[in-house]
């Protein structure tokens, strides 16, 4: 055991700079995919939330296909599928977009539970004294939304975050592709592979946890 241990104390100096530096990659497409995902999300969940019968339905199949398509799938499209049109992504812009339209599907779900919850008689009332209809959604309603969706959105990152290694397999030098690479030069891929799933879980655990509590909150704020 001390023997297994000691491989990651002689080889930190060599490993962890290299790991690090691809947990940035690996934290800075998550975060950027997540922004896409959160304003795409949005803007599908408002769409299915409209009277037009058009739009509605625009933002259903979208959910409905996005859901249904693996990550993947979504990654090879664009990074390797775009270019027969003439349409090129770097790696790492392919991995924001891929990540951010897959995951704007569940973000728009996440919305449109917490825009439900919202009684209807605020927008009428909101409007009744004179608001505009982007001042009633951006003052009233949205702040609201904010609290109610809290836990459901972290989790929602966890899963994209958990995902985002999926981009090493188009290339992107994130922190799954760094610890192949770190495999293959010193054959020694048990200890590498833990500490890459470490580093993984270091991130989203915390965050796990702070999903948990908010949702405990928002429970205990609704008796």
């Amino acid at each position: 055991m001390f023997e297994f241990l000691s491989v990651f104390v002689q080889y930190a100096d060599q490993w962890g700079p290299r790991l690090a530096e691809a947990a940035v990659v690996s934290a800075r497409i998550s975060l950027l995919g997540f922004a896409l995902a959160a304003v795409v999300g949005l803007v599908l969940a408002l769409m299915q939330d409209t009277s037009s019968a058009l739009l509605r339905g625009v933002a259903k199949g979208y959910v409905i296909f996005f859901r249904g398509v693996p990550v993947l799938a979504i990654l090879f499209l664009i990074y390797f599928g775009l270019p027969g049109i003439g349409v090129v992504f770097d790696a790492e812009p392919a991995a924001i977009v891929g990540l951010g339209l897959a995951f704007a599907a569940q973000m728009a779900e996440v919305y449109r539970a917490g825009l439900s919850a919202i009684p209807k008689g605020q927008w009428e009332a909101a409007r009744s004294v004179g608001f505009l209809p982007g001042q009633v959604l951006f003052l009233i309603i949205l702040p609201q939304v904010a609290r109610i969706v809290a836990a459901p959105v972290i989790v929602t990152f966890v899963a994209l975050l958990k995902d985002s290694s999926l981009a090493s397999l188009i290339t992107v030098n994130e922190l799954v592709l760094e610890g192949r690479a770190l495999a293959t030069e010193y054959f020694l891929p048990l200890h590498i592979y833990i500490w890459v799933g470490v580093m993984y879980f270091i991130i989203a655990f915390p965050l796990s946890m702070l999903a948990k509590l908010l949702s405990r909150r928002a429970r205990l704020g609704t008796r």
